[in-house]
């Protein structure tokens, strides 16, 4: 587990995760509505040597950056109770790090291995990130970054 007490520590260990992550992985997160995800994400960019601005891809279910690993940002959320194929397996299969929000309106297309980081708010406005890898690529992930 790792604390972060505000917005600035978020991205920065999100930079310390995008500075280790590996070709064609796949990282997870959950947390309620405003937990950090996506500010989580922005540190995970940096790290990966990416200068555009990353936000939300609410609306368009998938952003693509370019860095030092093509970085899939998806937002699955509005993807619950979708059956239709929106070609993503093409992007997880790719040598890029995918990252995805909401995982659980996907799960039947996500691999099996993977890093979930649950994002845990807390009442004196601290994040809890709580690892849990699936796979020895990412145990030593999990490792080296906490």
């Amino acid at each position: 587990m790792v604390r972060c007490a505000n917005e600035a520590e978020m991205i920065a260990f999100g930079e310390k995760i995008g500075r280790s992550v590996k070709p064609h992985m796949v990282i997870t997160m959950t947390g309620e509505l405003g937990a950090g995800k996506t500010t989580l994400t922005k540190g995970i960019g940096k790290g990966l040597g990416i200068t555009k601005i990353i936000n939300s891809p609410t609306f368009t279910i998938v952003k693509i950056y370019t860095g030092r690993l093509t970085l899939y940002h998806f937002d699955a959320y509005r993807l619950e109770d979708s059956d239709d194929d929106l070609g993503f397996e093409e992007m997880l299969d790719d040598d890029g790090l995918c990252v995805v929000e909401w995982p659980m309106y996907i799960e039947d297309i996500l691999p099996q291995e993977r890093l979930e980081i649950e994002i845990v708010k807390n009442d004196d406005g601290t994040r809890d990130l709580l690892f849990h890898p699936t796979g020895a690529r990412y145990e030593e992930l999990v490792k080296e970054i906490s």
